[in-house]
């Protein structure tokens, strides 16, 4: 499954977005945008993309604009799953 997909579906997952996570594109706004989004919920999707992707998110690489549509994920996911 290509990483964009399973971002959808951990989105969707973890948001409890019933679905609606799915339908996204690369272009959703999400931070700002998506009021499932919130700063508690930042945490609990970085936690799922570590156990999904098998891989550590330090702290110092989280950023605000990691998280502002849903390209952005994918970019911030491959570039540490990369390493």
């Amino acid at each position: 499954m290509k990483i964009q997909e399973e971002i959808l579906s951990l989105l969707d997952d973890t948001l409890s977005l019933n679905g609606r996570g799915l339908s996204f594109d690369a272009d959703t706004a999400l931070l700002g945008s998506l009021p499932e989004l919130d700063s508690m919920a930042v945490i609990a999707v970085i936690h799922a993309i570590e156990e999904r992707f098998g891989i550590a998110v330090p702290d110092d690489e989280i950023d605000g604009s990691s998280f502002a549509t849903v390209g952005t994920v994918v970019e911030f996911v491959s570039r540490l799953s990369a390493r």
